[in-house]
């Protein structure tokens, strides 16, 4: 068991929670305007990240604010580079403009489901963040498509975990249109949390015991219970000797 953990949470999605939830995190990743968000939204986040010390990363999606990027979309392979890279031009000019280095990119939504079990959309992600800036981390889902092509493309990578999702018995996320693919106790989070964290495995909805890396823990900021969900599983690792810490900080 590691003696610290990353927890990461997505940001600057207009809830405007973020002050709120800075002092229980270490990792923000901030909209980048495809989605959710604008300028104003990524600068406000940026300052706070550097007011917290809290590492700064891009969360690109498909260009999709009716459906908060959560509908896939098939593109062609130079398009879906492409919206990657534009969306890392953007969350780096403005956190020039904070006097902010940007540590990792970490797909928000359909883009991130999809990269999570498609070869190829991993990969085409992988070479836009490793042509932008090699030195970026990519955040992906524990064991999947996403870790496996960036590692094979010689990036750094953070394997993450979720609080507030359940998971299949191929450690797959369960998906948001069936029963029980959230889960909205933050106990019952932190309990996941703790569980994987200690034992590198995870209860699925089946009862059935999944092996699993955790080196991040996501909190989604945009759920009704957001901040009693960072508050709770920060104090719960704490209390079991697990400092909260960024990668690479």
């Amino acid at each position: 068991m590691a003696d610290y953990i990353d927890i990461n949470c997505d940001m600057g999605e207009g809830i405007g929670n973020e002050a709120s939830l800075m002092p229980f995190v270490s990792s923000a990743n901030i909209a980048c305007g495809y989605h959710a968000g604008d300028t104003e939204t990524i600068l406000h986040t940026l300052e706070l990240c550097r007011e917290y010390g809290v590492a700064a990363g891009a969360h690109p999606s498909f260009r999709d604010r009716m459906n908060f990027g959560r509908v896939e979309r098939d593109l062609p392979v130079t398009e879906l580079y492409e919206l990657v890279v534009q969306q890392l031009l953007i969350m780096q000019e403005m956190a020039e403009v904070a006097g902010v280095r940007l540590t990792h990119v970490k797909p928000h939504g359909a883009l991130y489901n999809l990269s999570a079990r498609d070869p190829l959309v991993a990969q085409v992600i992988a070479k836009a963040v490793r042509g932008f800036d090699s030195s970026l981390l990519l955040v992906g889902l524990s064991g999947s498509c996403s870790i496996g092509q960036a590692i094979e493309l010689g990036l750094s990578t953070i394997s993450e975990v979720y609080a507030d999702r359940s998971y299949q018995d191929d450690g797959s996320l369960t998906p948001r249109n069936q029963p029980g693919a959230l889960i909205t106790d933050p106990a019952a989070g932190a309990a996941q949390v703790l569980e994987m964290v200690k034992t590198g495995m995870v209860s699925s909805l089946n009862g059935v015991r999944v092996p699993i890396v955790a080196e991040s823990v996501c909190l989604h900021g945009d759920g009704p219970n957001a901040i009693a969900f960072a508050e709770t599983v920060s104090a719960t690792l704490k209390q079991n000797g697990i400092a909260i810490r960024a990668p690479r900080s």
